[in-house]
């Protein structure tokens, strides 16, 4: 008796020193009371809201899909006009075997994207790529109906394009505003990746306004548009021409490229805006072509150099390169030069490429805007008269002949190699005059490496003094009234894009 009530009086104590030790490491916010509510289920309240918002895509979804289209499209194998039989070349006998390999005997190259119905009586906004080049388009809906369809018109600068069934009463998207999308919204894609027709992801809104150097390899041609909205709603090979779409069922994009290393969705994808796809649908349905207004100048957003040499205390603006290839460039005309910086147009700050192009894009060719730029510490002001865009990309030409006969030399201070450009490279290059210096190397950690490549062709120095470049030492002369960390600019040639560009480098030691 006496051994089983120490027993239970040792058991008691056990009890009690762990409660203890409790109490005691609490004290010390070593553990806490309760803490398997950590885990615990959700609220209802919880449960309710993720039901709302589970709900409210459910409710998207159900929306919007009808609207939203599968596009098929295919084109007819080109091939020369039949020959007669027997006199192809073909060896008596053997007709049958090789005409198998015709290419008139080929199936045609098929092709599919999306779109959605933009009016009741049947008008479809979609990708430029989905459909051009075809010979025949057709068209099917969520209700399975299927229509064929013509093009109305296209724009390969913004890839957008419009199409037309006929039909009546069909169901339409609604529109939103892009421009006041912020970064973080939600937003669902619809389409038909992958052969899946009408699917829907959905994902947030991952940034604004990408172009430029972000996005080089998708930009058409000199005047496309660089003003994508970047998204990680699942987007693939099928998407393209499907609607973006936020969270009140309002259409903001179109969804036309993504970024990935295998071609598949690796959590980049691009829309174009709706406002410019409207713009571009509204022109191409009055019209029959895209009227748009641009300042006939190549442009791209600055760098730290580029912000200096201006006398910018932000990076914030857009460097003018070159101007259009035609010599009725607006901006020329006004008195705009290449390596000037647009900071304002009709009153409106301008911090990057696509802000530009918003900006222009609200106006008609004819009309007058007013442009600020920096140039090397001024600001100016001028008046620009708005030319419409070209509908064919043109070539750039080089300017006035230099014979230059200087043997190639290196320049320390910039990290390259030069050699005058030669009547051969000239010709090759496409310059009308054998001028300027040809970089010939550019060493890896030097001042220029990622500005100059080789074979670029330094034509004049813009700044600290204006001066074409017709020998090694002119470029030299230039650099010798420099020291470590200025800024010297540059107008270079770049053979591979037949187009000028300016280049401000920070001059090494």
């Amino acid at each position: 008796m006496a051994s089983s009530f120490r027993r239970t009086k040792f058991g008691a104590a056990v009890v009690s020193a762990f409660v203890g030790g409790l109490v005691v490491a609490s004290g010390f916010d070593l553990t806490r009371f309760g803490y398997a509510q950590d885990a615990a289920p959700p609220t209802a309240r919880e449960v309710r809201t993720l039901n709302e918002q589970s709900n409210a895509f459910v409710s998207i979804a159900e929306h919007v899909t009808p609207a939203v289209v599968s596009i098929q499209t295919a084109r007819d194998p080109r091939a020369a006009a039949p020959r007669a039989r027997g006199r192809s070349g073909t060896p008596p006998g053997l007709e049958d075997f090789f005409n198998q390999f015709d290419p008139r005997r080929q199936e045609p190259v098929e092709g599919s994207g999306s779109g959605f119905i933009v009016s009741k009586d049947g008008h479809i906004l979609t990708n430029n790529h989905v459909v051009a080049d075809a010979d025949r388009v057709t068209v099917t809906l969520t209700d399975h109906r299927v229509f064929k369809a013509r093009v109305i018109g296209r724009d390969p600068s913004t890839d957008v394009a419009v199409i037309k069934i006929d039909g009546s009463n069909l169901p339409t998207v609604s529109f939103g505003d892009d421009t006041g999308v912020r970064i973080g919204e939600w937003v669902l894609a619809i389409g038909n990746p992958l052969g899946l027709d009408f699917t829907v992801t959905a994902g947030i809104v991952s940034a604004k306004g990408r172009g430029g150097r972000e996005l080089s390899g998708l930009l058409r041609d000199r005047y496309a548009i660089t003003d994508f909205i970047q998204t990680d709603a699942a987007i693939n090979p099928g998407n393209s021409g499907g609607p973006l779409v936020n969270t009140r069922g309002e259409v903001i994009g179109i969804n036309s490229a993504i970024a990935s290393p295998t071609g598949y969705y690796s959590g980049y994808g691009f829309a174009i805006p709706v406002t410019l796809a409207r713009e571009v649908m509204d022109d191409i349905i009055r019209y029959g072509r895209v009227r748009r207004a641009v300042l006939g100048i190549s442009i791209d957003d600055i760098q730290p150099e580029d912000a200096a040499v201006a006398g910018l205390g932000t990076i914030e603006g857009v460097k003018v390169q070159s101007y259009s290839p035609t010599d009725d460039s607006p901006a020329k005309q006004a008195g705009i030069q290449p390596g000037d910086i647009i900071v304002e147009v009709d009153g409106k700050p301008v911090d990057r490429v696509s802000t530009l192009q918003r900006i222009v894009r609200t106006h008609e060719p004819g009309e007058t805007i007013e442009v600020d730029v920096m140039r090397y510490g001024s600001r100016k002001s001028y008046k620009v008269k708005l030319m419409e865009a070209p509908s064919d990309q043109m070539i750039a030409r080089g300017e006035s002949p230099e014979e230059d006969d200087t043997a190639g030399v290196a320049t320390d201070k910039l990290g390259i190699a030069v050699e005058p450009v030669s009547a051969d490279f000239a010709r090759e290059s496409r310059l009308s005059e054998p001028r300027g210096l040809r970089v010939t190397d550019v060493e890896a950690a030097g001042p220029a490496h990622n500005k100059l490549l080789e074979n670029d062709v330094i034509l004049e120095v813009l700044y600290p003094n204006r001066r074409p470049v017709r020998t090694a030492a002119d470029l030299q002369r230039a650099l010798n009234q420099m020291k470590t960390g200025d800024v010297i600019s540059l107008n270079v040639y770049a053979p591979q894009q037949q187009s000028t560009r300016v280049v401000n480098v920070r001059v090494g030691g």
